[in-house]
């Protein structure tokens, strides 16, 4: 069954037939909606986008200092061990529950959850760490704030996805633009670090603090931002859309009871299992790639630690390029996008030919190379199936779908992290 896009053409649906009454892809409601003035709605998701993968962002790049002062632990598994485990089951729960909460309560929990997660650090460093090693009173705390960030992340993530369902396409591609946004902003704060602090203890905690300043300052803007989105006509707009999608639903079966929702929730998955199973192997196969073989695997005797941090740099940028480049065209077939993330399996042989095969394979360029591409399919499927999602559903279920394909997508990483121990060097 074929739905209307962003550019008008027919999309082909995996999964189930869309809603004909899906008041969201419309084009009467889209052509009545108020203005966005001066993109500020755009704005607005797409710092949230940036603000929900901040946190792990920076805990993340500033594993090189946690790794100083505990040098006994393996940090960088430990924290991805504790941010996606926590975070699954944190989504397990909005998923089960979805119909007894608002979204509006759960992503303002989420953000202030990540302040205070992110206080957390600079704030042990201050009164108990001091720059010094083997303190792991201050690992254990630093261990349940990155997995209080987890928590956060369930919250506020399935629900800006959801919120950003509900509205147009070009909404869904700001937040998606937003997370890849908020790696390319990291990436520089590490280029910036490395070139301006010594590298030595001191430096690596100047490095470390800047990282989580400038994340605490960002959560408390999409705060902010997010508390002053719904005053917004696009936005209020389109919430009385949602409304009246719902409203229309209670007339129609009741209020949702626990066993008429598990039905609604089968069938919500039956729909976008497709899309989602996409977005899990998206994430299954960057994450079996990146970070890991880029910081780890791969050498150069010209860049030497600089490799590592400019390959990264490298994937997050053509990560932002593809996941901006859903706003200038947008693959509408389903089918196609789905076997696009099927066919990045390559990326396997191709990868391990720049470890094990001729030698001009195993110089910079063509592992530069393939770093960018790995980054430019994985941004741009990714938009192309989280805009897709809403449209396999009605209105009133936008949300849950997209809580839905959060939960494909955490699991990818998860086993994306695992499948990475298997390279053989």
């Amino acid at each position: 069954m074929g739905f209307t896009g962003a550019g008008g053409g027919g999309a082909t649906v995996v999964g189930g037939e869309s809603e004909s009454s899906s008041l969201l892809n419309s084009q009467n409601s889209q052509s009545n909606a108020p203005k966005d003035s001066f993109h500020l709605a755009y704005a607005i998701y797409f710092t949230l986008g940036a603000g929900y993968l901040l946190p792990w962002n920076a805990f993340i790049t500033a594993v090189d200092y946690f790794s100083y002062l505990y040098p006994d632990s393996s940090v960088d598994r430990v924290f991805a061990v504790a941010y996606m485990l926590v975070g699954l089951v944190c989504l397990l729960f909005i998923v089960a529950y979805a119909h007894r909460s608002h979204s509006h309560v759960r992503i303002n929990i989420g953000l202030a959850l990540f302040v205070v997660s992110l206080v957390v650090v600079p704030i042990t460093d201050v009164a108990y760490v001091k720059g010094r090693t083997g303190l792991y009173g201050g690992y254990y705390v630093t261990v349940a704030a990155v997995a209080l960030s987890g928590i956060a992340d369930g919250l506020v993530q399935g629900g800006v996805i959801g919120a950003a369902g509900e509205m147009p396409d070009r909404y869904m591609q700001a937040v998606v633009a937003g997370t890849a946004a908020s790696g390319v902003l990291v990436s520089f704060l590490r280029i910036f670090t490395k070139a301006v602090y010594p590298q030595d203890p001191h430096g690596l905690r100047q490095s470390a603090n800047l990282y989580f300043i400038v994340s605490i300052v960002v959560m408390i803007i999409c705060i902010v931002f997010y508390n002053v989105a719904h005053r917004l006509p696009v936005i209020k707009y389109y919430h009385d859309l949602k409304v009246q999608a719902v409203n229309e639903e209670k007339e129609e079966k009741g209020v949702l009871t626990g066993k008429l929702w598990r039905s609604t929730l089968w069938d919500i998955v039956g729909r976008v299992k497709w899309l989602g199973f996409g977005v899990l192997i998206i994430y299954v196969v960057t994450l079996s790639i990146f970070p890991g073989y880029i910081t780890e695997d791969v050498h150069s005797k010209t860049l030497k630690d600089w490799y590592s941090i400019l390959l990264i740099t490298g994937y997050n940028v053509f990560d932002l390029v593809g996941k901006s480049l859903t706003a200038v065209y947008l693959l509408e077939n389903a089918k196609v996008a789905i076997s696009a993330c099927f066919a990045r399996l390559l990326f396997f042989p191709l990868f391990l030919g720049c470890l094990h095969g001729p030698q001009f394979f195993r110089t910079e360029i063509p592992v530069t190379l393939l770093t960018c591409l790995l980054g430019l399919t994985n941004g741009y499927l990714t938009s192309v199936l989280m805009i897709l999602t809403p449209k396999t559903v009605q209105l009133q279920h936008a949300e849950v779908a997209g809580v839905v394909m959060v939960l494909f997508l955490v699991v990818g990483l998860a086993v994306g992290s695992v499948v990475s121990w298997f390279w053989v060097i």
